[in-house]
């Protein structure tokens, strides 16, 4: 049984007419997927679909952002709801009928739904204007950019300074979950993600005398072994953290020992506290590691997002609308901490608000697969769920 059932915001019967103009859209982006930082053809089908449903839109913000603004009633309240548009550098496996025609790129993570769901929400919006206050629907390009990413360009092109937030919201679609099920958190939900890069200095050689070289594939491999010991040894069991090594090369011949290797890894924690912790335990053991073995270590620590916390309110409410929508058995609440990292995180810094997964389908091939495809199922659903999370938002019994 829902928790209430009020008709006077939406419900997903209510976008049951639009299904199939969202499909056709979702499968046109998907057909024509953008990388980051190159977003201009969704960027501009976004933006004149919105004008033409009257909202006021302001284009590349932050790059290919687009922003668009819809006012109601008199009141000044405000609150954003964002998606994200950028495609990946996979080549699509799919063998759908809208596969993608750019070979080597895929909207292989679903922002292409997640557009769309927006979309819908817009034109409904649009459509009702069955709130008071005004609603600013962030389109966001460069999510996959790992750093200086489209979140914070779109920030530090005044994003909130020029559409005031209240409170902002956001989605991302999470495989392995039933489609249509939502899931919350409050505080710490997707881990901060930094990637290391290291390279080892010994002294090149002859295969044959060993002992006139340092051999840095050696010492990697010793610091590839050590590293196994930074989480189990040095971070609090209750806490959780990753450090994985994804690239060792070195060398190019089976009698040569090469003068350098390069090692790369991607380091996943939760905290600030659990951070910093990371990084200078990795340092002292990389540096300690080469030493030991008469070679040296050049660091690169570069910090991608940080970590993502939503806020307690902003998720209890909308928990609260999600439950409205589909009941609470299509809740997961409270959802497990992902190790996949966001830039949503860094909306979160400026404005409270709340990122929400949901599900994408049991046997759904998982993100960043080449055989993955988002769920037509989730875009009337998704869009509802936007519609009326703004019309709680923007009235005067939202609580």
């Amino acid at each position: 049984m829902r928790e209430t059932h009020d008709s006077r915001y939406c419900e997903v019967a209510d976008l049951a007419d639009a299904q199939s103009q969202l499909d056709e859209i979702r499968h046109h982006i998907h057909q024509h997927p953008e990388l980051t930082y190159e977003e201009a053809a969704t960027a501009h089908l976004v933006a004149d679909k919105l004008e033409a449903w009257g909202y006021v839109v302001t284009r590349n913000v932050g790059g290919y952002g687009v922003v668009a603004s819809l006012s109601a009633g008199s009141s000044a309240r405000t609150v954003g709801v964002r998606a994200d548009m950028d495609a990946l550098p996979i080549r699509e496996l799919t063998g759908l009928p809208y596969a993608s025609v750019h070979d080597g790129k895929m909207h292989a993570c679903g922002h292409d739904g997640h557009t769309t769901i927006l979309l819908g929400a817009a034109q409904q919006l649009a459509k009702t204007r069955n709130f008071d206050g005004t609603v600013h629907l962030i389109f966001q390009p460069a999510e996959e950019a790992g750093s200086d990413s489209g979140a914070q360009r779109m920030i530090a092109d005044g994003l909130f300074d020029r559409f005031p937030c209240e409170a902002i919201f956001g989605l991302h679609n999470h495989p392995g979950v039933p489609a249509g099920t939502f899931g919350f958190r409050a505080g710490p939900l997707m881990a901060a993600c930094d990637t290391v890069k290291v390279r080892i200095v010994g002294r090149g050689g002859h295969a044959a005398r060993p002992h006139l070289a340092v051999d840095p594939v050696v010492v990697g491999s010793s610091i590839v072994m050590a590293l196994q010991s930074v989480v189990s040894r040095n971070i609090d069991p209750t806490e959780a953290a990753v450090v994985t090594v994804g690239s060792f090369r070195s060398g190019h011949a089976p009698n040569v020992i090469p003068e350098d290797a390069l090692l790369e890894m991607s380091v996943r924690s939760f905290s600030t506290e659990v951070r910093e912790t990371l990084e200078k335990r990795i340092r002292a053991l990389i540096e300690s590691q080469a030493e030991a073995y008469g070679a040296s270590a050049q660091i690169d620590f570069i910090r991608g997002y940080p970590v993502l916390i939503n806020s307690e309110a902003e998720t209890a409410f909308a928990r609260r609308i999600a439950e409205e929508l589909v009941g609470p058995q299509k809740i997961i609440s409270p959802f497990p901490p992902i190790a996949g990292s966001e830039d949503f995180a860094y909306y979160l810094q400026q404005v409270p608000g709340c990122f929400i997964r949901l599900g994408n389908g049991e046997s759904c091939p998982m993100l960043h697969n080449a055989h993955y495809d988002f769920n037509d199922d989730n875009l009337t659903i998704g869009a509802a769920f936007w519609t009326r999370l703004v019309e709680r938002f923007l009235s005067q019994d939202r609580a």
